[in-house]
């Protein structure tokens, strides 16, 4: 006797469960080696965020909650492994603000202005952070920040999008690996 096929919707489907599994151990792999670069600027704060550039891809590449997914799966790992689970919060608040307007962008804009996504990405990334500062600290005093996190968010979002917009131009559609 052959069993029936699965037509319940809510069955975990195991390929998709693997290959957001993969991306998720891509993005943390990226944001564990970046960890071990030099700081950009002897300001905190400021980091590339290579491993948004998972994110950019799936974006790109798969459905937005795939994306939310992996995203939130890399955070709470990344704070978990690094022993930092203060900086949870500030993860949680930049990394959600950044995939929400970068999630919009996207599907108002599409791929072709992926750089375009991913500065404006960056700066809610940044500002999000500093909205959780301000309300640890109470000190709306860390606004005056906020330009120097501007400036680096639009550099380091410049940088992320063209590596995404790069990335997508020169692997083949078979290595999309889509969900």
């Amino acid at each position: 006797m052959t069993p029936l096929p699965n037509k319940d919707p809510k069955k975990v489907n195991i390929k998709k469960l693997t290959l957001l599994a993969v991306y998720t151990t891509i993005a943390l792999t990226i944001f564990t080696a970046e960890s071990f670069l030099p700081p950009l600027a002897p300001l905190p704060g400021i980091k590339l965020g290579l491993s948004n550039i998972v994110t950019l891809w799936l974006l790109m590449h798969t459905k937005a909650r795939d994306a939310l997914l992996v995203l939130l799966m890399r955070i709470l790992l990344a704070s978990f492994f690094a022993g930092q689970m203060v900086s949870l919060l500030y993860s949680l608040a930049g990394g959600l603000l950044c995939f929400a307007v970068m999630a919009l962008l996207f599907w108002l804009l599409g791929d072709k202005y992926i750089v375009f996504v991913s500065i404006f990405g960056a700066l809610a990334h940044n500002l999000g952070q500093i909205a959780i500062a301000i309300f640890v600290t109470e000190l709306p005093s860390m606004l005056a920040y906020l330009p120097v996190l501007a400036i680096s968010g639009i550099l380091t979002g410049t940088f992320t999008g063209l590596c995404a917009f790069y990335l997508k131009r020169h692997l083949p559609p078979k290595t999309a690996w889509p969900l």
